[in-house]
């Protein structure tokens, strides 16, 4: 099954797949569209089990190779022969690992604040919150969803009308689906040992207020090369939080690729 995506080609540039983290949807992009249209086409893709995305049965669907396959899949569709890669947080990761898979296709990448992304494969720290949320979400359901720290919810530095929108498409999600993202996907997310390995032009646009990416964020400040890192005073979705930054941020990276 394919995961809900749409192209905003009103602009011009090249095309960005742009890949929202767990409990997010397209709305996370949304305050940053205008900006970013000026410079790339976006494509807002929704996770499986987020938004509009289907909830697939196969195990199958959730692996990290098969995001990488739908990621190739709407490339080819689209006619690109290469283009520009964001994600947020999940998304991140996700990101990354297609652009360690298929540098080749990818003229940049752009990432945020990512624990799942840069976290050790393993690590037991992480792993212990993931089993503890898979625990949570399955006795709970939907109302053990609303109660996660991460759900929108509960964000305080969001303008309003995003906050309702992604309440709004968070309420649509199957927390099975979310249970596979958790045992499936997640897994295997970790690109931490293969900083290194980027061989392709990286942004990483750090919200300097969430204090445990901090570490991380030094480390592949480090590790990947040639790394443009731009740090803003914001949270985890620091996109949305200090728009303005990291809209000036991707833009000019973008414009550094074109």
């Amino acid at each position: 099954m394919t995961p809900y995506h749409e192209v905003h080609d009103g602009g011009s540039g090249p095309y960005m797949l742009m890949v929202h983290g767990f409990l997010s949807s397209r709305a996370q992009w949304r305050i940053n569209l205008p900006a970013l249209k000026k410079v790339a086409r976006p494509v807002l893709l929704e996770l499986l089990s987020h938004g509009r995305s289907p909830v697939p049965e196969d195990p199958a669907a959730y692996s990290v190779d098969a995001y990488i396959a739908t990621f190739e899949a709407i490339r080819q569709k689209l006619g690109a022969e290469r283009w520009i890669v964001c994600g947020q947080s999940f998304g991140a990761g996700l990101a990354t690992q297609y652009a360690l898979e298929k540098p080749e296709r990818v003229m940049g990448l752009i990432i945020t604040n990512s624990i799942s992304a840069f976290s050790p494969k393993g690590d037991p720290e992480r792993e212990a919150a993931q089993q503890e949320r898979f625990r949570t979400i399955e006795s709970g359901g939907k109302a053990a969803l609303e109660e996660l720290r991460i759900h929108p919810r509960h964000a305080k530095r969001f303008p309003e009308d995003i906050k309702t929108e992604m309440v709004a498409d968070a309420d649509r999600i199957a927390p099975v689906g979310i249970l596979r993202s958790i045992a499936l996907t997640s897994p295997s997310l970790s690109i931490a040992d293969r900083l290194g390995d980027i061989r392709v032009p990286t942004l990483l646009v750090n919200g300097t207020w969430e204090k445990r990416f901090q570490p991380m964020r030094e480390r592949a400040g480090q590790l990947i090369p040639g790394v443009t890192v731009v740090d803003l005073p914001a949270g985890h979705s620091v996109n949305i939080e200090a728009a303005e930054g990291f809209d000036r941020a991707v833009t000019a990276f973008v414009g550094k690729l074109t």
